[in-house]
């Protein structure tokens, strides 16, 4: 069988262990976000803030503060996606991933479905975000030249 131009190997190891580092870089981020801009607010980070679907809102600074977290999470773990995950076929299904588990995590945080409006749209405008962000630079890399002649030039 002959080579394939960027074949992909299978490896679920790999898959896992890139899943369990943008997760724990989402949550990382989210609370430096949080703890940075909770300085603005004179508030802390909390697990509430992060997990509890009654505190996002525009109405409340607070809320506000959350908000403006989340979409700064969003376009930080887009990096990570360049970083870490490098393909632009991926960054869609590992955004997912992460926000999937995120939903998870809240639902069983709270003890019950996130059922906020403002939650959903906060978390849906924040899925495109990373993911549009995150493949559009995964592309940049993908589509550099690549150089075909390693051999210095020399002046003639």
């Amino acid at each position: 069988m002959a080579a394939q131009f960027r074949s992909y190997v299978w490896d679920p190891a790999l898959i896992v262990a890139q899943m369990v580092l943008l997760q724990a870089g989402y949550y990382s981020s989210l609370g430096l976000w949080l703890a940075l801009l909770g300085t603005l607010g004179s508030t802390g980070p909390s697990l509430h803030q992060v997990f509890s679907d009654e505190i996002l809102g525009f109405s409340t600074p607070p809320g506000r503060l959350s908000v403006m977290a989340f979409i700064l999470n969003a376009l930080t773990c887009a990096l990570g996606l360049l970083y870490f995950i490098r393909r632009g076929k991926q960054c869609l299904d590992f955004t997912v991933t992460v926000h999937f588990f995120h939903l998870l995590g809240c639902w069983i945080y709270n003890s019950h479905f996130p059922s906020t409006l403002t939650w959903w749209l906060v978390h849906i405008v924040c899925t495109a975000l990373m993911a549009a962000i995150g493949e559009y630079l995964c592309m940049r890399i993908e589509l550099r030249e690549i150089p075909l002649n390693s051999a210095p030039k020399s002046n003639v």
